[in-house]
């Protein structure tokens, strides 16, 4: 066996999970930025609005364009105006997908069965997750932090169920928001117990 094979074969699990190591340099990124967990609201709703778009789409494939363009909007919305809440925004993307959503005819609008995972769903989940993410904005920042964390850590279940299931968004985004997910959690409890 070469060294070339040998190193091929070694590196292989960890190029089999390459989400994992994507979503632990992400929330590092995210968490050495943070100076208090309620900041993190819009990535809550974010989570939820990726998963909404590809139910919209009803492609998995969609799943990481969303997660760009939520990402775009993020960071659009800060370089606009820094008093503005970015969460706002990703809400209202949300909205604009779940309208396409609809548009698009899902289901009941085509005469079919819907897909019990798929846009019904999804918008439950937003509204879920998005009324989470703008509570922890009007209340105090302790309590909206430990909110924004404990959203985190149910959208962290929400993909543990969606990368069992292999539905609606791609494996590989579901594996990445685990990581995320729960990574940023931990931040933020970490960060609110000790300030």
């Amino acid at each position: 066996m070469t060294m070339t094979t040998q190193t091929a074969s070694a590196l292989g699990p960890v190029l089999r999970h390459w989400p994992i190591l994507v979503g632990l340099g992400a929330a590092a990124l995210v968490a050495l930025d943070m100076a208090a967990g309620v900041e993190l609201a819009k990535v809550l709703a974010a989570s939820a609005v990726v998963y909404l778009g590809a139910a919209a789409f009803g492609k998995p494939a969609a799943t990481w364009p969303v997660f760009f363009l939520t990402c775009a909007v993020i960071v659009a919305a800060n370089v606009i105006d820094d008093d503005f809440e970015a969460t706002w925004a990703v809400l209202g993307l949300g909205v604009l997908l779940g309208g396409y959503g609809l548009l698009r005819g899902y289901g009941p609008l085509r005469g079919e069965r819907p897909e019990a995972a798929g846009l019904p769903l999804q918008t439950v989940a937003l509204l879920g997750f998005g009324a989470a993410a703008t509570v922890a904005l009007f209340i105090a920042p302790a309590a909206g932090s430990y909110l924004v964390a404990l959203g985190l850590l149910g959208h962290a279940a929400w993909d543990v169920y969606h990368y069992r299931a292999k539905k609606v968004v791609s494996s590989s985004l579901a594996e990445f928001c685990l990581v995320l997910d729960t990574a940023l959690a931990v931040a933020i409890i970490v960060l609110t117990a000790t300030t």
